[in-house]
């Protein structure tokens, strides 16, 4: 199993001279990847509930910094040295697919190969008003359009498209991508749409969980994973083909937690027991929030996970 880490790019986190610390710290333990989160604004008043929270109240508030991703990973390339590089999940319809798609194949050129693309289709409603976006209801069909239009730009010579939201031909598109036939596509979201779209156009699921009232222990991540793999099918695709890439709170405790406690919670022992439950149903990648703007708890919990917890795991 392969691990990653958030890097909150928003509220005091997201402090260049932070993000810089944590990114060199997950290149230095051998994290396999960092991760970054996408808003461009935050409405004051909403009536857009947060689908992790049991609230439905989005954890950020309208006032506090909230760094651009796709900015941010391209600083980031320059700092770290291996450590793959994805937003945890890129809104498509904020970006026009063509520009989006140059930035994410100029990053990759620039890190060397290290992108991933992680893309969801938003929730916040208000976001899409104040932007001027295509309607909200039409977010799913128009990001399914985003993505086929990356693969069209990043795989062909002549490039051509004609859909429902964008049309072109008698193009050129470079540079390409260095990873072939380009970047990772991993598709975020836990509705049944989401789990086609993964199925049908993704290389992999990229749910995030463990934030009620959105659970997704591992036996509903089978259950999950069983509709992912009918798409694929349904698609003409291998469905092993399409990965599964968890993203869930971890917290590290010092010593064993009692029953009934928060997968992903607990001793060194008790966490690398549950990521070996997650193995046993096909994860193969795990990003892990550090719920915390204390810088210091993060890289210690970044520091024991890579010490205590991995040498655990087979």
């Amino acid at each position: 199993m392969e691990f990653g880490v958030v890097i909150h790019n928003r509220s005091e986190t997201g402090k260049r001279e932070v993000m810089v610390r944590l990114a060199q710290a997950a290149d230095r333990l051998n994290f396999d990847s960092i991760w970054v989160t996408d808003h461009v604004i935050l409405p004051t008043k909403t009536s857009s509930r947060y689908p992790y929270s049991a609230t439905g109240a989005f954890p950020v508030q309208p006032h506090e910094d909230y760094m651009e991703p796709l900015t941010v990973l391209a600083y980031l390339a320059a700092c770290t040295e291996r450590v793959r590089l994805g937003v945890s999940v890129m809104i498509l319809p904020h970006r026009n697919p063509l520009l989006a798609a140059k930035m994410l194949s100029t990053l990759d050129v620039l890190s060397g190969g290290r992108v991933i693309a992680g893309v969801g289709v938003g929730w916040l409603e208000e976001e899409f008003q104040a932007m001027g976006l295509p309607p909200f209801r039409e977010r799913g069909a128009y990001s399914d359009e985003c993505i086929r239009i990356f693969k069209e730009l990043w795989t062909k010579e002549d490039p051509s498209f004609e859909g429902r939201y964008h049309r072109f031909r008698d193009i050129k598109f470079a540079p390409k991508p260095l990873q072939k036939p380009h970047p990772p596509i991993w598709i975020g979201g836990q509705t049944r749409r989401a789990l086609e779209r993964a199925g049908a156009l993704g290389d992999a699921w990229h749910p995030l969980g463990l934030r009620p009232p959105v659970n997704l222990d591992p036996d509903e991540l089978r259950e999950s994973i069983k509709v992912v793999r009918e798409a694929a099918a349904k698609a003409g695709r291998d469905p092993k083909s399409v990965g599964v890439v968890f993203r869930g709170p971890l917290n590290l405790a010092k010593s064993a937690e009692p029953s009934g406690r928060r997968l992903l919670t607990g001793s060194p022992s008790q966490v690398a027991d549950d990521l070996k439950r997650y193995y046993d149903v096909e994860v193969r990648h795990m990003v892990f929030d550090v719920l915390t703007n204390d810088v210091r708890l993060i890289e210690e919990t970044m520091d024991r996970f890579a010490n205590e917890v991995r040498p655990k795991l087979p």
